[in-house]
């Protein structure tokens, strides 16, 4: 269904690979929601603090952060001894986005984004608060070290 979606949307319009800049733009301060590629839903706030709230596969997040690289989007999760990072390049096909994973450029997921948190996510989280890694990153930093 995924792949479908996916096919549907390329056909539909051009495909346009954004910057790092462009998806900051884009993502802060508004709810990314969609499906991974094995059909489970997730759906995040993005906050300009670094804070992701909302829930990945039913669960809700309870430490997530993100940042954006030159080309792609961060996010962590856990605490820094055990963290686990995801990057993503973001292609805008339409009003949809196809989340591919940054190092083999698999689709991992599609998603759209909604304005501000209509979800009211930020209401339903714990609180958390990202640490300089994430909250004080250069816009530009490199994805190799985006990518530990």
């Amino acid at each position: 269904m995924l792949l479908g979606l996916c096919a549907c949307a390329t056909s539909a319009a051009a495909v346009e690979r954004l910057t790092g800049q462009e998806i900051r733009q884009l993502f802060e301060g508004n709810t990314v929601a969609g499906r991974y590629n094995n059909g489970l839903p997730f759906s995040e706030y993005h906050h300009q603090d670094g804070r992701a709230t909302g829930h990945n596969r039913h669960v809700t997040n309870t430490d997530a952060c993100w940042t954006t690289t030159d080309d792609a989007v961060c996010y962590y999760y856990g605490p820094h001894e055990t963290r686990r990072t995801y990057c993503f390049a973001v292609e805008r096909s339409g009003t949809l986005y196809v989340l591919k994973t940054y190092r083999t450029g698999r689709i991992n997921g599609i998603a759209t984004v909604q304005q501000g948190d209509p979800e009211k996510h930020t209401d339903k989280a714990p609180s958390w608060h990202c640490d300089g890694l994430i909250s004080n990153a250069p816009p530009a930093m490199s994805p190799r070290v985006a990518s530990r």
